[in-house]
């Protein structure tokens, strides 16, 4: 007979594998553990994993059966939901992953708020790249994921959040800044600093400006940065400029305003969303964060319709 705890088992090594990493994650020795998807291999009659390999890798048929375990343990999941709903309880625990470029401006906005609100849901938050994110969800490690879409992947679920507008961070000295009209043509410019590769808001300006690695080569030296706050801090003091995202410049000081700059003829955005698997269980959970994050930004943000979405992938 198949049992929920060897469908977790089976899910962990897949997740981790290791089979000793996976006994740690779930709580147990490696040996019950090992002993658990032995017999559920031996009742079921073929091989679940190739012991062989290192990292142990999931055999043709054993993929299929761990997929199937994913829906089987996230249906289970939602018999609690049911019960949680009927007895009108808000508790529980969400884990939620978020991009570099949204974290630092993002959180602090609601995050405070949602845990004083819920303070029987804990939270946590895990700070990761879009790639590594995607990973994440469909090996169940996250619950939902706030980061730029669309992603174009089948196996998980967008929900749109909010729309946040592309813009322009200029020195002063820069020509940028006494210009009263700038195109978007024109950011394909040795001065352009960038994120570094990996990061979403990247690729979605490069596709923006058309932007051209080999430009670079004029520019006095070449720095890529994993920190928008960075490039902010090196716009300022080393000239150039560069693309934030609008809540990397609400907060804005008043003397600093004419360094932010629009286009003249598009309002390029980023389409904000939650992403989560397809078998997704805590959609309560899941609503209630939304509505705490669609209180705490600019409204205007809420309206898809004030720009044109710029894809990343």
């Amino acid at each position: 007979m198949i049992t929920l705890i060897q469908l977790e088992y089976i899910i962990a090594v897949d997740t981790y594998r290791h089979f000793v990493t996976a006994s740690e994650k779930c709580f147990v020795t490696q040996p019950t553990l090992s002993m658990q998807i032995k017999k559920l291999e031996d009742d079921l009659g073929v091989t679940i994993f190739d012991r062989t390999k290192q990292p142990v890798i999931p055999t043709e048929i054993g993929e299929k059966i761990i997929a199937q375990s994913r829906i089987a343990i996230s249906e289970s999941k939602k018999i609690e939901e049911l019960v949680s709903d009927f007895s009108n309880s808000i508790s529980g625990e969400i884990t939620i992953g978020i991009i570099p470029s949204l974290a630092p401006y993002l959180l602090p906005l609601f995050i405070g708020s949602f845990t004083r609100k819920y303070p029987d849901i804990k939270v946590k938050v895990a700070e990761l790249l879009t790639e590594e994110m995607i990973e994440h969800l469909k090996k169940d490690l996250l619950d939902v994921g706030i980061l730029v879409t669309p992603l174009h992947e089948k196996s998980i679920i967008e929900q749109p959040l909010f729309y946040e507008e592309m813009l322009l961070y200029t020195n002063k000295s820069h020509t940028f800044a006494s210009k009263s009209i700038i195109k978007t043509s024109e950011l394909a410019s040795p001065d352009l600093w960038l994120l570094s590769d990996g990061h979403c808001f990247r690729s979605q300006v490069v596709n923006l400006c058309s932007y051209k690695a080999d430009l670079k080569d004029n520019f006095h030296f070449e720095y890529e940065s994993g920190s928008l706050e960075t490039i902010k801090k090196l716009v300022e003091t080393e000239g150039g400029f560069t693309m934030l995202p609008e809540l990397a410049v609400i907060e804005n000081h008043e003397n600093l305003k004419t360094v932010v700059k629009r286009f003249d003829t598009t309002t390029p955005l980023r389409e904000v969303s939650f992403a989560y698997t397809r078998n997704y269980s805590k959609k309560r959970l899941l609503n209630l964060l939304s509505e705490e994050i669609k209180k705490a930004i600019p409204q205007k943000m809420l309206n898809k319709e004030r720009g044109n979405v710029v894809e990343w992938r």
